[in-house]
């Protein structure tokens, strides 16, 4: 977003909720950091400095505040700036791009040079992209303090330090405080059974949380996921080890209860990032719902789903070609009953979605696909099990659909599907569906299209929109 020093100081001095993560205030006379709706005395303007990110003000010598933690702050969203190469790059830091590399490799991975980089890092952020990614890692191990009771060699480890002395020095270093005195302050006191954790994981109010658990509930792969009135459920699998997730509103705030059944701490910081993404929780509403106007009216707030994976959405999306949703749910049940892995998770979760490498070889005659359906997921299969096609760490949406839409049988539809759930594409726009053409009025793509020019950046979300008007018709 664009620095906006008028706009900033009414956001703090109201306390304006739709701010939050947005930007963060510097206060010379204390020396700390705070979200613009920390509730404690406002400071004198002429005391107050600004930041783009929390990154920024840690970078200018300012400690995290105590009261307002901009560590539990929504999070900076990473296409409120209008550089695209900074919103690919936020997205690899937070897949951990920066963990095996330096800003040297990420920048290649960008097709930029380093220097670049770190130049649109420092005019969108006022931070090099290592301070970004270092202050979310702090970030995310004070929230395991503050959240939980995991021990600190742990937390050290899930936190992405490979010591427990750095992850001493990174919390004197920030915070003026040491672990042991920062866990003596907060309000948790139950010590949680071992490989089982609970993190808040906050997001920008409205949100649809109703919306999206409708949208998806009869979507949900039986047997890998469960979705009941107050809670999403999965299977999830990483690095070979399995475990479960279990999402729900917390009872207080604007933030999701996210509780992991997992056996290594380690992976945490990963597991959330991907949850958060799966409920797209980076979203800005106010701005979103402002450019759909009164197509957003009627329910503000709405996200659009991520998935848990991409190779899993693109297989559900090829299985929901010209068949109803519930079909494809049940073409989907028989897939993970036949080739998936069986794990001793909660109830009504037994197993895990199939690895790329089992559906290559797989014949999927007792499953009841056409043999051009079968076809399709044995070719995505075998592209992904290759390395011919990953859906981790994609930088360029543009060349990923290219190749997808390579592969036998996948059309505009399936593209565009994809890059609106596994991508996070905020501006894919399946325009030859059914369901929006029917809620639209719209009698061609074509028109839709030109119809949803007044849409973008947003034309994912407007999606949303128009399937759930579509649904509520239909009953």
């Amino acid at each position: 977003m664009e620095f906006d020093r008028n706009a900033f100081e009414q956001a703090r001095r109201s306390r304006d909720a739709r701010f939050d993560g947005r930007f963060f205030i510097g206060v010379s006379t204390t020396g700390i950091y705070c979200r613009p709706v920390c509730p404690a005395p406002s400071p004198k303007e002429s005391n107050v400095r600004y930041f783009l990110s929390a990154a920024g003000a840690a970078e200018a010598g300012f400690r995290p505040c105590l009261r307002c933690r901009p560590e539990a702050s929504p999070g900076t969203p990473a296409w409120l700036g209008t550089s695209t190469t900074v919103s690919r790059a936020l997205r690899l830091i937070g897949e951990s791009a920066l963990d095996g590399g330096g800003v040297d490799q990420l920048a290649d991975r960008l097709g930029i040079g380093s220097r670049h980089l770190r130049r649109l890092f420092l005019d969108h952020l006022g931070a090099a992209p290592v301070a970004v990614a270092q202050t979310r890692r702090v970030h995310f191990a004070k929230r395991l303090i503050d959240e939980t009771r995991l021990p600190f060699t742990e937390g050290a480890m899930a936190s992405g330090y490979g010591s427990l002395r750095r992850f001493n020095s990174a919390f004197l270093k920030m915070y003026g405080r040491t672990p042991t005195e920062l866990r003596r302050m907060n309000a948790v006191s139950t010590a949680g059974e071992p490989g089982r954790y609970s993190l808040r994981l906050r997001f920008r109010p409205p949100f649809d949380w109703n919306g999206l658990l409708a949208f998806l509930a009869p979507r949900a792969i039986p047997g890998v996921e469960s979705v009941s009135a107050e809670s999403y459920r999965r299977t999830i699998s990483v690095e070979g080890k399995s475990g479960s997730i279990d999402v729900r509103p917390a009872p207080k705030g604007d933030a999701l209860e996210l509780r992991v059944r997992f056996p290594e701490a380690r992976a945490l910081a990963g597991i959330a990032e991907r949850v958060r993404r799966l409920f797209d929780l980076g979203a800005d509403p106010n701005e979103i719902d402002g450019r759909l106007g009164a197509l957003a009216a009627a329910q503000p707030g709405r996200r659009v789903p991520g998935s848990w994976d991409g190779f899993e959405l693109a297989v559900r999306a090829i299985l929901g070609q010209q068949v109803t949703v519930r079909g494809a749910t049940t073409l989907a049940g028989r897939i993970v009953r036949a080739y998936g892995t069986s794990v001793e998770a909660e109830t009504g979760l037994t197993h895990l979605f199939p690895e790329p490498g089992k559906l290559a070889a797989g014949d999927f005659k007792d499953i009841g696909l056409t043999g051009a359906r079968a076809a399709s997921i044995r070719s995505l299969a075998q592209a992904v099990d290759h390395g011919t096609l990953s859906f981790h760490g994609v930088v360029d949406t543009t060349a990923f659909l290219s190749t997808f839409r390579g592969l036998p049988g996948i059309g505009e539809w399936t593209a565009q599907y994809v890059a609106m759930r596994a991508l996070g594409d905020p501006d894919a726009f399946p325009s030859s569906d059914l369901g929006l053409l029917r809620a639209a009025g719209a009698r061609s793509a074509q028109e839709l299209e030109r119809r949803a020019e007044a849409w973008r950046p947003w034309r994912a979300y407007a999606a949303m929109h128009l399937w759930q008007m579509e649904k509520k018709e239909a009953e």
